[in-house]
């Protein structure tokens, strides 16, 4: 599943570069300022997808959204995000007080897997539709 997301991600992102930006992909700074955009829009929903792999505490979400999309969002951010998404009954969370430090262990519900298929579906949509309206628009400047 995480795989997945990640190749929706990735085509959201290069719709929107072809699409709206209309630029070269090799623009560095450009492409990480649409990264880090499109991974804070979406980081509920990667939040989600990560717990559906497993449980996890928060520093790990953090670490590991960082290594698989390259952006950093600190405990500022991804913190209070878990708060919201458990007070919504997405997630659950309890204490872990092995290893000599307790850790909020985050748990994904049967109501946040829904939205978690719901999310997906909805992206593959958005995903679909921006490509044929790049498409489009790449056939009309042939022309």
């Amino acid at each position: 599943m995480c795989l997945h997301i990640a190749v929706i991600y990735l085509k959201i992102k290069i719709c929107l570069l072809r699409f709206i930006f209309r630029v070269d992909c090799s623009m560095i700074d450009l492409e990480n300022e649409v990264q880090t955009k499109l991974t804070k829009g979406l980081l509920d929903y990667i939040i989600l997808q990560h717990l559906n792999a497993r449980q996890m505490h928060g520093y790990e979400l953090i670490s590991n959204i960082r290594k698989i999309f390259g952006v950093y969002f600190g405990p500022s951010i991804v913190y209070p995000l878990l708060a919201t998404i458990e007070k919504k009954g997405y997630i659950s969370s309890c204490w872990n007080m092995e290893n000599g430090r307790p850790r909020k262990i985050y748990t994904l519900t049967a109501d946040g897997h829904s939205l978690l298929v719901l999310t997906e579906n909805k992206l593959a949509v958005i995903v679909q539709k921006l490509s044929t309206l790049a498409d489009k628009d790449f056939k009309s400047s042939q022309e």
